[in-house]
């Protein structure tokens, strides 16, 4: 007998809003273990926020959060980071003034058995090895890309949340950063990522939910997506 999917998160009719401006109304979502789910919708339309209400950085006003059953609405960010969600926002925060030997090291959570660690991060991103004593603030958008991630792995998350990774990329660091966030996926991280950019998007995601003026417009498989011409015109303006 096959055992049921695992659901991981789940946001539950979130609504969201920094001051008065209200920018989240009523988002669900859902991600099982081992997947990528893809946020997709124009600028502005809420993705960033639903990564912050998940991480805690801006808590729902109204809606809950629930995280392998437990709820982690208003949670602080370290404590739900710690339960293992990793973040790694549009830009990208990594310290400018230490190494990249150093940014690994300051987010090492041990070396707990199938966890990772430095040379399991270089294997991934071996760029990283050639520059480890290079300072952050002198690494080009990609190689802090690259540095940012494998920091959030550093941390052994069990779901990794990446907000618009492809943004400000050229086009060549934007393909390898798909093949290296392709890879994590097929070694069981499950992963929700929010993006403009809907061919990397597609290529990498699982199932898909369409964001438009903080409510969620469409859910479904990644090739129901693609067969929705309507969807992608009227959200997407593809």
């Amino acid at each position: 007998m096959t055992a049921a999917p695992e659901r991981v998160l789940a946001v539950e009719d979130v609504y969201t809003a920094y001051g008065l401006s209200q920018v989240l109304f009523g988002v669900s979502l859902q991600v099982i273990r081992g997947e990528c789910v893809c946020l997709l919708g124009r600028n502005g339309v809420g993705k960033t926020t639903t990564m912050r209400s998940i991480i805690g950085l801006t808590p729902p006003r109204r809606g809950r959060v629930v995280w392998k059953g437990r709820d982690v609405t208003g949670r602080a960010p370290y404590q739900i980071a710690r339960a293992g969600i990793g973040f790694i926002p549009e830009d990208r925060r990594i310290f400018a003034d230490l190494t990249v030997w150093e940014n690994l090291d300051v987010a090492s959570r041990g070396s707990a058995p199938g966890g990772w660690t430095m040379e399991r991060v270089f294997d991934l991103f071996p760029k990283l090895r050639e520059l480890v004593g290079r300072q952050g603030g002198f690494l080009s958008g990609g190689e802090q890309q690259m540095l940012t991630i494998a920091r959030t792995l550093m941390g052994n998350p069990e779901l990794l949340l990446l907000d618009e990774p492809s943004e400000g990329l050229a086009p060549l660091v934007v393909e390898h950063l798909k093949e290296q966030i392709g890879r994590l996926k097929r070694e069981g991280l499950t992963i929700l990522l929010a993006e403009q950019n809907v061919s990397f998007s597609l290529e990498l995601a699982d199932r898909v939910y369409v964001l438009e003026k903080g409510h969620v417009r469409f859910e479904g498989s990644a090739r129901e997506f693609r067969d929705n011409d309507a969807i992608r015109q009227q959200y997407l303006a593809l």
